[in-house]
């Protein structure tokens, strides 16, 4: 009866650890990625669009990237949202493609950006106790109900107790591997 519950809470902990890697994927790191861009919504003809859909993206060399609007009309556009965007970069533009170049970083940029991540991760952990909570409360409750015995719940609790540990490891290995390309120069 409680693995039905562990198993609705297994999609949910892998959605918190997708949305964990995604938010880090966005992660300057020194290294020139289309993700950096991929995902500013430019405003083009009065819609919302993200820049992915409505321009190609390429990365040169390690430390720019260059983006070419389908639409030349929309070059404009696209600038303005790249300003617009928190990514911190300049775009220049010679009417046809927009050129980022990304500068080094610092040393100080680089320890922030490890604080950073580790906030996030930290986040990421909380929303995966938050739901540790709501599955226990569920298994409680069904132990109030008779529907299961106490055994059952301490065998319920133990696997949840794994299931967590499991997760949280999954995210100690995903930061671990940001925190090295992120201090790696």
């Amino acid at each position: 009866m409680y693995q039905k519950i562990l198993n609705q809470i297994k999609p949910k902990m892998q959605e918190v650890i997708d949305k964990l890697s995604e938010s880090f994927r966005n992660l300057r790191t020194g290294k020139a990625n289309s993700a950096l861009v991929e995902n500013i919504f430019v405003t083009y003809y009065g819609t919302k669009v993200p820049l992915k859909q409505m321009a190609q993206i390429s990365i040169p060399d390690a430390s720019s990237v260059v983006i070419q609007p389908w639409d030349a009309n929309s070059l404009g556009d696209v600038e303005l949202a790249i300003r617009n965007s928190e990514i911190g970069l300049n775009p220049s533009s010679d009417g046809r493609v927009i050129r980022l170049s990304l500068p080094p970083m610092t040393t100080d940029r680089r320890e922030e950006l490890v604080k950073i991540i580790h906030k996030i991760a930290e986040e990421c952990r909380i929303a995966m106790r938050n739901l540790r909570e709501d599955a226990w409360k569920e298994i409680r409750k069904l132990e109030s109900q008779k529907q299961i015995t106490e055994d059952d719940r301490y065998t319920a609790e133990k696997d949840l107790n794994k299931l967590i540990e499991d997760y949280n490891l999954k995210v100690n290995k995903i930061v671990e591997d940001k925190e090295k390309e992120i201090r790696t120069i």
